[in-house]
Formats: C-alpha cells, structure tokens, sequence
C-alpha cells in the first residue's frame, strides 16, 4: 500500500540516492542552464576554478616591434609587386572576364556534385573508382624508383611548359 502510494506521489521523477531520474512516460521539464559567462567578473571560488583552469592553457605570444615592421614591409612590397603587375596587363577586361568564367565553372561544378552526391550508389561509386586510381597512381609512379624519375622528368617538363623557358618540347 505504500509502495503504490509512493508510486502515485512520483509520477514526475524517481528519486535513487539523492537524483532525481525521470519515470518513463512522464513529462519533465528541465529549467535552462544559467548562463555560466557574463561581462562582470565574478570572484573567484572552487566552482569557477574549472574554468581558470580551461582558459589558463591560453598562450599569449609577445612580439617585438621589429617583427610588426617586418610584416608591414612584407605587406607593402606584395601590395606594390600586385599594383605593378595589374598596370602592366594591357587587357584588363579579360582579366574579369577570365576570373567572371572562372566563378561560373566553380558554381556549376558545385552544383553538379551537389546532384551527383543526391544519387544514393553514385558517391560511393566514385569513392571506389577514385581509390582504385590513387592505387594505379602509386603502383605505377611511385613504387619503383625508374617511374619516380620518370614522373619526376614528366613534372620537370610540364614546369617548363607553363613557365615557358628552356627549350621548347
């Protein structure tokens, strides 16, 4: 009888040990958190030190004025070798046409993998057909030390292609 009295009197939670745990099928309502962070300082006591602890790993780096400076020439000089890369293109309107293309291509391949990634196979497909070239890749360009010279003639070449000196291939 006083089991069931008990049981009648905590519909809402069970209490094991000082807990309190919720009663399936029962509806509970936890409050909100209070907010552990303000713009006051709060003094400091044993419930807080778990936060000085988390921010005392916290490293602060001191610079000297020399290594500001430098960055800023740094700055300047990248500045001042852009400014006199862009006065020396003539064709300034292929240059925004080049790159107006190059936000196209870079917004319709994103939507295209966004529909090739919605098929439920094909992402898995190409996982597997692009594990099996990185395979084909290091068997035959990276395993034996022939095809490491030969890749790294073919990388040489192509430097030389883009950049344009040397002789011509």
């Amino acid at each position: 009888m006083a089991a069931t009295a008990f049981a009648a009197s905590s519909t809402a939670a069970a209490v094991l040990g000082g807990a309190r745990l919720p009663v399936p099928g029962s509806a509970v309502l936890i409050p909100p958190r209070p907010r552990r962070y303000s713009s006051l300082p709060l003094p400091l006591s044993s419930s807080h030190s778990h936060d000085v602890c988390r921010f005392s790993s916290l490293r602060v780096r001191a610079s000297s004025s020399s290594e500001e400076s430098s960055g800023s020439v740094q700055t300047d000089e990248l500045l001042a070798d852009l400014k006199d890369k862009w006065d020396s293109i003539e064709n300034k309107s292929t240059v925004f046409l080049y790159g107006g293309g190059a936000i196209v291509a870079v917004w319709l391949s994103s939507i295209i993998v966004g529909a090739v990634n919605s098929v439920p196979l094909l992402p898995k497909i190409m996982e597997l057909v692009g594990l099996g070239y990185t395979g084909w890749f290091v068997y035959r360009y990276l395993l034996f030390k022939e095809s490491r010279k030969e890749l790294a003639s073919d990388i040489e070449s192509l430097k030389k292609k883009i950049v344009g000196t040397g002789e011509q291939l």
